[in-house]
């Protein structure tokens, strides 16, 4: 296989991690939203939060889907996925979740996917930041120079 097929092969195998990430979020079940992690994995959710783990992170997501996210769905598009190296990629993402489909995804991601020894590519770390469009807008008003090259 050469470099650009495995390539797309990790970006589909990439994606569908953050699909089964998706999906057990969907279904409200903790325990295989926490599989999509490393043992030692950080999430840091957009209330700052800090969760360690897998099973902590589906433990206490279990304790959410049957809390203030019960029946919740949520929505994530990938923008980006950028690889470091042949294991490792960073991967951007917009987002959001709620009872429907926002009409505007609010939620930035920042994912790092590692690819374990097992062969299967996990989350090692994900940073969920809520966007602020009115801050941003002053921002680059008022600084033109902060605006990012890419949107």
């Amino acid at each position: 296989m050469n470099a650009h097929s495995a390539r797309d092969t990790d970006t589909a195998a990439i994606r569908t991690l953050l699909e089964e990430s998706r999906t057990a979020w969907n279904r409200g079940d903790g325990t295989a939203y926490g599989r999509c992690f490393t043992d030692d994995a950080t999430d840091v959710t957009f209330a700052g939060t800090v969760y360690r783990g897998g099973h902590e992170i589906g433990r206490a997501h279990q304790a959410l889907f049957d809390g203030f996210l019960k029946d919740t769905e949520l929505t994530v598009e990938i923008t980006d996925v950028l690889f470091h190296g042949a294991d490792t990629a960073v991967v951007l993402t917009r987002g959001d979740a709620g009872r429907r489909r926002p009409k505007r995804l609010g939620k930035l991601a920042t994912y790092t996917v590692v690819r374990e020894s097992d062969g299967r590519w996990r989350i090692a770390a994900v940073q969920k930041t809520q966007r602020k469009r009115l801050m941003e807008a002053v921002s680059f008003r008022l600084r033109p120079d902060t605006r990012p090259a890419q949107g």
